[in-house]
């Protein structure tokens, strides 16, 4: 016959089975759900390529070029004005 104590350990195997079995599905679980929050905040983010950054970039350098011969054609042009 069959005490407490068997039948507790008996339960307690059979709980251990169980308990990988839980502790996979939930880690999957929480994979999930993670996965789906990074991917919902990286969806709000206007985020660009690589590509697009660095044409952006060029695009920025040129015109900061431009910007810098026009500060110096004005400042040059200034200069003359007082001279008359």
């Amino acid at each position: 016959m069959k005490g407490p104590q068997d039948f507790l350990a008996q339960l307690q195997g059979q709980f251990g089975q169980f308990v990988p079995d839980m502790a996979k599905a939930a880690r999957e679980d929480f994979e999930t759900q993670a996965r789906a929050t990074v991917m919902a905040v990286l969806a709000r983010l206007e985020l660009v390529t690589r590509e697009e950054f660095d044409a952006q970039q060029a695009v920025l350098m040129r015109t900061r070029e431009k910007v810098e011969a026009l500060e110096a054609r004005v400042a040059e042009l200034e200069a003359r004005l007082q001279q008359d």
